[in-house]
């Protein structure tokens, strides 16, 4: 499926700022064909970084005061990996690549440690692979209300567990804190989704198995094969869309995907298992 989808962003610069924009697609092998350009209003010097493997994009500028506005258009035909998710099971820990690790400790806003004894008595009995961290994702969808203002950018995934509301990010978190308390490594994942309403930068989660990353969203609210990856990270702290280092106020925000043919009509949900990351190198994957 070709998408077309962009980002509009403005701020208030009070002082000199440095921003560092985390904004643009990850240039996936399965992101065929992708065309994107990044803009700046005052158009200034800028610096640009893609980490390796994870394939972040990262792009920093320094703002003098006054006025400032992004834009960001791009268009990539997504070409996901299809599986049916009872062909996709769980890698016992040592036959996990030692590179995966971080995706199974705690990290700032999940602290898998202190959900271990709820997630095993919650989940540990189930059989184990893509359909059990499906389950914990309908588990989050029916137990975890989905709340704008209920929670900050300090919240964390035990204190969701404890107020059962949140928003996508916490619901990731949440996602990726129950994966790694049963040994199941999972990585927090910022994307444009096809399908959100209102459209914004969604959060969802990918857990590793065998041998490949596969996506999952406790929330519901797009369809996983319609998902443009952005970045990945332990957490949200990791993958934050704009870090300004400075004075400013953040302005209006939009953010747009759709069909690139113009069409309009929903896609049906999905259910197969999904990916768009490439298979681990002597991995088994399926």
């Amino acid at each position: 499926m070709k998408f077309k989808l962009g980002a509009e962003l403005a701020y208030d610069v009070l002082e000199e700022t440095v921003f560092i924009f985390n904004l643009e697609v990850a240039p996936l092998a399965r992101h065929r064909n992708l065309a994107d350009r990044l803009t700046f209003s005052p158009d200034l010097e800028r610096r640009t970084f893609t980490v390796p493997d994870m394939k972040n994009r990262y792009t920093g500028v320094v703002v003098p005061r006054g006025a400032f506005s992004v834009s960001y258009a791009a268009e990539v035909d997504l070409d996901v990996h299809r599986a049916h998710p009872a062909d996709v099971g769980e890698m016992p820990v040592r036959d996990l690549p030692l590179d995966i690790l971080p995706f199974l400790l705690p990290s700032r806003f999940v602290p898998s440690d202190r959900l271990a004894a709820f997630a095993i008595r919650q989940f540990g009995h189930l059989p184990k692979g893509h359909d059990r961290v499906s389950a914990i994702c309908s588990w989050i969808y029916e137990n975890i209300d989905y709340q704008r203002g209920s929670s900050d950018a300090e919240t964390t995934a035990d204190e969701i567990l404890l107020q059962r509301a949140g928003v996508c990010r916490d619901f990731a978190h949440l996602g990726i804190a129950f994966c790694r308390a049963l040994e199941i490594p999972a990585r927090f994942v910022s994307c444009y989704a096809y399908g959100l309403s209102p459209s914004d930068f969604h959060a969802v989660f990918e857990a590793y198995l065998d041998g490949r990353w596969w996506l999952f969203d406790g929330t519901r609210q797009a369809a996983l094969d319609g998902l443009v990856r952005i970045g990945i990270g332990r957490d949200a702290a990791e993958v934050a869309f704009a870090m300004p280092y400075g004075q400013m106020k953040a302005g209006p925000m939009q953010i747009s995907i759709e069909r690139a043919d113009g069409q309009r009509e929903t896609m049906p949900r999905t259910v197969d298992a999904i990916s768009t990351e490439e298979p681990a190198p002597n991995a088994g994957a399926v």
